[in-house]
């Protein structure tokens, strides 16, 4: 029967800690299952192959290592990288230079870059640097606000319409109180348009709620149903779009050399990507998490048909709010060491300039 990994170290006796460590090194270094022989070359101890080989069959027996069809070496299983990477990863660190290299090729010439290209070169710089795909996942942003405008269409209803400071627009239809003038229309329009200026609809109406004493002095009591009650309904009516998917880097999983049913197996993992299936709650695992997140194989379903490894890490806004998450795509023996803390600092680094696109 297989101990679930927890139990792990309190199993193997130190020999056999080493073994497998080196054994899923030398595995992620290469690809390639490890045989006995090399094992015995790699270790600090003077082990011969047979007993290397009484250790390795051990390791079999606990679901750790097996054979890939009918190879003479091992690989570490799912449940095995799951256990290295939980218990015996050493994970290195982003130096000073590769830290400056990472915030500029992200930010770009002169800080210049819109949240959307900041998003690209994120994905851009994690496939460049891991050698596997690049995944941003992106909530839609809340609508910052340039103008709001009231326009009557009838006795009872009125649209709204709404600028974004990116040029967008959007037109709600919003019922007026009975008895509604134009030119309370016109008043609730320009007062209004003193708090929504820099602000999304819900900064908007919380700004509008603080001030709520002052307006009773400034507004009768029509208009100030109607700035009330829009806003709320505004608020509520926002649509919920899908997220936003970036994938760069596709060809590194796709090569001449895997078999079609893998490629058709990583295809589908794409289709699935843009199609945002999962993608939901993948984000509501994100706004769960502290720090990086790794998934193996089949322990995350979006990734399980594929059995790709991803790495994930969320990243924020100006309000500290989970908006989404990056990371790299790639084969089960990706570096992790190295790609670990490149995706956490990759994260904090967006999380800065989101905060500073707000600021």
């Amino acid at each position: 029967m297989v101990r679930p990994p927890d139990d792990f170290l309190n199993v193997l006796n130190d020999r056999s800690q080493d073994i497998f460590r080196r054994l899923v090194e030398r595995y992620l270094d290469t690809g390639l299952p490890v045989g006995s022989r090399d094992l015995s070359r790699l270790l600090q101890t003077e082990l011969s192959p047979a007993s290397v080989r009484n250790v390795m069959a051990d390791l079999e027996d606990l679901g750790l290592i097996a054979a890939p069809h009918t190879s003479a070496g091992r690989q570490p299983t799912q449940q095995g990288l799951r256990f290295f990477v939980d218990s015996m990863l050493e994970v290195g660190a982003v130096n000073e230079s590769e830290k400056r290299s990472i915030a500029q090729h992200i930010e770009g010439p002169a800080g210049r870059r819109q949240v959307d290209d900041l998003l690209t070169e994120a994905s851009s710089l994690l496939s460049g640097l891991s050698q596997g795909a690049g995944l941003v996942i992106a909530t839609k942003a809340d609508m910052v606000l340039r103008h709001v405008e009231f326009v009557r269409l009838d006795n009872s209803r009125a649209m709204a319409v709404l600028v974004g400071d990116d040029g967008q627009v959007e037109n709600r239809i919003l019922d007026l109180p009975p008895g509604f003038t134009v030119s309370a229309l016109q008043q609730a329009s320009n007062y209004l348009a003193n708090y929504v200026v820099g602000r999304t609809l819900a900064e908007a109406r919380k700004a509008l709620d603080e001030r709520r004493l002052e307006q009773r002095a400034e507004l009768d009591e029509l208009t100030q149903k109607l700035v009330d009650d829009g806003i709320a309904t505004l608020v509520q009516d926002s649509p919920a779009a899908a997220p936003r998917v970036i994938v760069r880097g596709r060809a590194n999983l796709l090569n001449d050399t895997m078999a079609s049913d893998e490629l058709e197996r990583m295809r589908q993992l794409f289709d699935e990507l843009e199609s945002k299936d999962g993608l939901l709650e993948l984000l509501g695992d994100a706004e769960k998490a502290q720090g990086v997140r790794i998934f193996i194989g089949s322990e995350n379903k979006l990734f399980s048909l594929s059995g790709s490894s991803v790495i994930l890490s969320p990243y924020k806004d100006a309000n500290d709010k989970v908006v989404g998450v990056l990371g790299v795509i790639g084969p089960t023996r990706l570096n992790y060491a190295r790609i670990v803390p490149v995706v956490d600092y990759t994260a904090n680094v967006l999380t800065r300039l989101m905060a500073r696109k707000r600021g």
